[in-house]
C-alpha cells in the first residue's frame, strides 16, 4: 500500500481545520468589533459636534431675531464675526444660510467670504429649512472624508436660517485602521499559537490511528501477531481495543479458510470438469478455471456471489433446494447461433454432527452429446416420415387394385406405375441412408487418384447437357489448363451430380446454369451457380442438413430424398474440403466446394 504524505494526511487536515476554525471566529469577533467601535466614535463625534452647533445657533438665532425685519449691514458682520470666535479646530467651514432667501449670510472660511450674500446651491441645506429637521451625510472631498450637517435655526416654529457645517472626520476612520492593525496582529499571533496547539493535539488523536493503518498493512501481508497500543480508554482507544479483537477473529478465521481450502483444491486440482464451491450461506469461494470457461466469467465478479445467481438458478431454485437436490439439472444457455448445455451435479459439504459447510457443484458441457440426441431423434422422425408417405401411397392404391381396379385397363396401369415410383423412391432413399452410415463409419476408405479436374468436370457437364429435356443454357467457365488433384473419383461424381441436378430442378425455363473452376494455391474451387428463385438467408446454412427442404412439396414432387447436399458434404468433407451455399432470393443459388490442391505433388507426378 501506498504510504500516505503529509500533505494528504490526516494530521495536517486535522490542523488545517483547526486554524480555518479559529480564523473565523477571529474574523466574527473582530469585524463585528470593528463595526461596533466604529458606529460608538461616529456617535459620540456627531453628538458632540451637535451639542456645540446648538450654543451656536442659539447665538446666532438671538442676532437674527433681534435684527429681524431691519436692513442692517451690519448683520452679517456680527455673524461672521460670531462663527470666527465659535469656529473648532475639527469643522473645516461653517456657514449660515437664510431661511427666506437662500442666500448665504455668513462664512468662517477666510477663503469662502466672496460667496456671502450670494444664494446657497446645497440641496440638504434647502431640505433642512424647509422640513426643519437636521440634514448629514458623509462625503469624501479632496480625497478626505468629511461630515456635512445642516441645521435650522427655529423661531416661533418656522426656520429663520439655517447652520451648514463641513468636519472633518479622517481621525475618527486613522483611528479604526490602527485598531484594525492591532486586531490583524493579534490574529496572527493567535493563529501561530493555535496551528502548534492544533499540531499536539493532532498527534494525540492520530497516533493511535497510524498504528491502526501500520497493523491493517501488516495484516494484509498476513502478520496478525501485531497489536496496536492502546493510549487510553476514550473512543480511540476502544476503537484500538476493538482492532484487536478483530485482529484476533480474523487469524482464526482465516486458519480455518486455508484448510478448508486447502482440503478443496486437493480435490479439484484432479478434475478437469467445472468446480464450484460455496460456503454455508451458498456464496462462492472456491471456482476452477473449466468452470470459468464454461460460465464465461472472470474469477473477480462470481466470488462471494450466491450460486443460484450464478448459474442462473436464482428464478427456479433457492440454496436450499440445491442442498436437497438429488438428481443433476440441465442448464440451458444455448443462444440463436450457438447451442451450449451443462449438467450440474450437487454434493453437500457436511461436518459429522451434520453441520452443513457448503456446497460442491460439478459441471459437465454435454452440448455435443445433446446435440447428437436431437440430430438422432430428428433424423429419425424424418426417416419415418419419409417412408411412411410412400408406404402409405402403395398400400391405398394395392388396396384399390385388390378391390378390382385391376381389371380397369386405364386406372390400373396408373395405380402400378406409381406403386413402381413410390418402390424406386423408397430404394433411392434406402441407399442414400446406406452410403451416409458407411460414410459415418470410422474405417471409411476412399479409393483415390490423380484426376484432372477440368477434364473430369467438362465431361460430367456434357452427360447433363446431352440428356436434358428443359430449356437450360449451360455456360462454363473452366480452364483449359490440366489440375490433376487427388480424388475419389466415383465420390466426386456423386457430389456434382446432386448439385447439377438441383440447378437444373430449380432452374426456370430459359435460365443458365455457369460452371467455374478456380485454381488457389493450396485448394482448388468448384462452383455451380443457378439462376432459380434462390435461398432465404436463414435457410442457407441448414440446407446440407440430412432431410432439410426449402420447399418440401416442390422437392417431394420431383422425387427428392432431402439427402443429396447432406451426402455431398460428407463426401467433400471426407476429401479434406469445404462445402457451401450462396444465394440471393429471385436471383439464383451459388453452391461452391473446395478439394486440397498439391502443386508441387502435381508436378512431381507429372
Amino acid at each position: 500500500m501506498k504510504k500516505v504524505g503529509f500533505f494528504r494526511s490526516i494530521h495536517l487536515k486535522f490542523v488545517i481545520i483547526y486554524v480555518l476554525l479559529i480564523l473565523v471566529a477571529m474574523q466574527i469577533i473582530g469585524v463585528y468589533f470593528v463595526r461596533k467601535l466604529e458606529t460608538t466614535l461616529m456617535t459620540n463625534y456627531q453628538e458632540s459636534v451637535k451639542s456645540r452647533v446648538d450654543l451656536l445657533v442659539y447665538d446666532i438665532q438671538e442676532e437674527l431675531v433681534k435684527e429681524r425685519g431691519k436692513e442692517d449691514p451690519t448683520k452679517e458682520e456680527a455673524i461672521r464675526q460670531i462663527l470666527m470666535d465659535y469656529k473648532p479646530n475639527d469643522i473645516s467651514e461653517i456657514r449660515v444660510v437664510d431661511g427666506s432667501s437662500f442666500k448665504i449670510l455668513g462664512t468662517s472660511s477666510l477663503s469662502n467670504q466672496g460667496m456671502v450674500g450670494q444664494r446657497t446651491p446645497d440641496v440638504k441645506i434647502k431640505r433642512s429649512i424647509i422640513t426643519g429637521e437636521d440634514e448629514d451625510v458623509i462625503q469624501l472631498k479632496a480625497n478626505e472624508r468629511v461630515w456635512v450637517l445642516s441645521t435650522p435655526i427655529m423661531h416661533n416654529g418656522e426656520a429663520i436660517a439655517a447652520v451648514y457645517l463641513v468636519a472633518n472626520i479622517n481621525d475618527i476612520f486613522d483611528q479604526m485602521n490602527d485598531i484594525n492593525t492591532i486586531l490583524a496582529t493579534g490574529t496572527a499571533i493567535a493563529l501561530i499559537f493555535t496551528a502548534i496547539l492544533g499540531v499536539l493535539l493532532a498527534q494525540t488523536i492520530t497516533r493511535p490511528i497510524s498504528d491502526m493503518r501500520k497493523q491493517a498493512l501488516a495484516m494484509t501481508r498476513g502478520n496478525f501477531s501485531r497489536k496496536v497500543k492502546v493510549y487510553g480508554y476514550d473512543e480511540i482507544g476502544q476503537l484500538a481495543i476493538t482492532f484487536n479483537n478483530l485482529t484476533k477473529k480474523l487469524q482464526e478465521a482465516q486458519a480455518t479458510t486455508e484448510g478448508e481450502k486447502r482440503k478443496l483444491s486437493s480435490v479439484i486440482s484432479y478434475m478437469t470438469d467445472g468446480v464450484i464451491s460455496t460456503d454455508r450461506k451458498g456464496r462462492i469461494i472456491l471456482i476452477n478455471d473449466p468452470a470459468l470457461q464454461m460460465l464465461g466469467v472472470p474469477r473477480e465478479t462470481v466470488l462471494s456471489q450466491p450460486l443460484v445467481s450464478v448459474l442462473g438458478l436464482d428464478e427456479n431454485y433457492t440454496f436450499d433446494d440445491l442442498l436437497q437436490e438429488k438428481d443433476s439439472i440441465v442448464l440451458d444457455y444455448s443462444t440463436k447461433s450457438k447451442p451450449f448445455i451443462l449438467r450440474a451435479n450437487f454434493s453437500v459439504i457436511q461436518k459429522e454432527s451434520g453441520f452443513v459447510n457448503g456446497l460442491i457443484a460439478v459441471l459437465y458441457d454435454i452440448t455435443e452429446q445433446e446435440k447428437i440426441d436431437m440430430e438422432r431423434r430428428e433424423f429419425v422422425a424424418n426417416v419415418s416420415h419419409e417412408l411412411r408417405t410412400p408406404l402409405t401411397t402403395m398400400r391405398s392404391y394395392l388396396e384399390a387394385l385388390a378391390e378390382g381396379a385391376w381389371r380397369d385397363e386405364e386406372i390400373a396401369p396408373n395405380f402400378l406405375e406409381t406403386t413402381r415410383g413410390e418402390t424406386e423412391r423408397m430404394i433411392r432413399l434406402v441407399n442414400d441412408l446406406l452410403q451416409l452410415s458407411k460414410l459415418d463409419s470410422v474405417d471409411y476408405r476412399l479409393s483415390k487418384e490423380w484426376v484432372n479436374f477440368p477434364v473430369f468436370f467438362n465431361r460430367i457437364i456434357d452427360r447433363f447437357e446431352l440428356t436434358k429435356e428443359q430449356n437450360v443454357t449451360f455456360k462454363r467457365e473452366i480452364t483449359e489448363n490440366a489440375i490433376f488433384v487427388e480424388i475419389d473419383e466415383d465420390k466426386i461424381t456423386q457430389v456434382l451430380d446432386n448439385i447439377i441436378s438441383n440447378a437444373m430442378k430449380y432452374s426456370p425455363e430459359g435460365g443458365k446454369i455457369t460452371f467455374k473452376v478456380k485454381e488457389l494455391d493450396d485448394q482448388i474451387v468448384a462452383s455451380i451457380s443457378d439462376e432459380g428463385v434462390g435461398i432465404p438467408k436463414d435457410n442457407l446454412d441448414k440446407i446440407f442438413d440430412r432431410f432439410y427442404r426449402v420447399d418440401k412439396a416442390r422437392t417431394r414432387k420431383l422425387g427428392g430424398t432431402g439427402l443429396g447436399l447432406a451426402i455431398a458434404r460428407e463426401m467433400v468433407n471426407a476429401h479434406g474440403g469445404k462445402i457451401w451455399a450462396e444465394s440471393v432470393e429471385g436471383k439464383g443459388t451459388t453452391v461452391q466446394f473446395t478439394l486440397p490442391y498439391d502443386r508441387s505433388a502435381e508436378d512431381d507426378w507429372s
